[in-house]
């Protein structure tokens, strides 16, 4: 397992090497949309790579934390924080080795994290474990849908999922919101994402 975790952060250290970035400086507009809707308080970024979501966050006056664990990626993440004027809290760590600390934010994110459903649901139990009392666990990515009816993302629908399946790997909290969402391109159809929305009880 070491071995093979230590092979996929050297894959991603080289994907986030090269010359453009591998992700877009813009925000997610669901991330957008809701985090809009919430009032800023302590935020953390799970699976932050080139820290445009945490980024954002904290221009939008969150006190935010960011984990990732390529060091590449946070490179450029700490220069993306530079340039807009922002601090934010960079963790470079593992999110299957290491736990965020527990009921310590109003908001985590997990977007676009795409992993095989066992670590899935440990990397799940441990974000709705970081969250304070009333706090709001955000998951985007793929939907399994994006494989016929999207574009990009992952091929291997072992690593992508449905709203309901992120929904049943929370219990405890308040799902408020599991649905799949289309983002449209000018040029054509977009990315299928699954957004699910959950709350941990006050």
């Amino acid at each position: 397992m070491d071995d093979e975790r230590t092979a996929w952060r050297a894959y991603w250290n080289e994907r986030h090497a090269v010359r453009e970035p591998i992700e877009s400086h813009e925000p997610n507009p669901v991330l957008v949309a809701e985090a809009e809707a919430l009032v800023p308080g302590r935020a953390l970024d799970l699976g932050t790579g080139n820290g445009t979501t945490a980024v954002w966050l904290a221009l939008h006056g969150w006190q935010v934390t960011a984990v990732d664990f390529s060091s590449v990626a946070l490179d450029r993440a700490r220069e993306l924080a530079a340039g807009a004027g922002v601090d934010v809290t960079w963790i470079e760590a593992d999110l299957l080795d290491r736990a965020p600390s527990p009921a310590g934010f109003d908001l985590v994110t997990l977007l676009h994290l795409h992993l095989p459903a066992p670590e899935r649901r440990l990397v799940l139990a441990r974000a709705a474990e970081a969250l304070a009392p009333g706090g709001v666990l955000l998951v985007i990515g793929h939907d399994r849908a994006n494989l016929t009816e999207g574009v990009g993302g992952p091929k291997d629908s072992d690593v992508l999922y449905t709203p309901a399946e992120i929904a049943a790997d929370l219990p405890g909290l308040t799902i408020e919101r599991a649905e799949t969402v289309w983002r449209p391109r000018p040029d054509g159809p977009g990315p299928v994402d699954a957004v699910v929305r959950a709350r941990r009880p006050s």
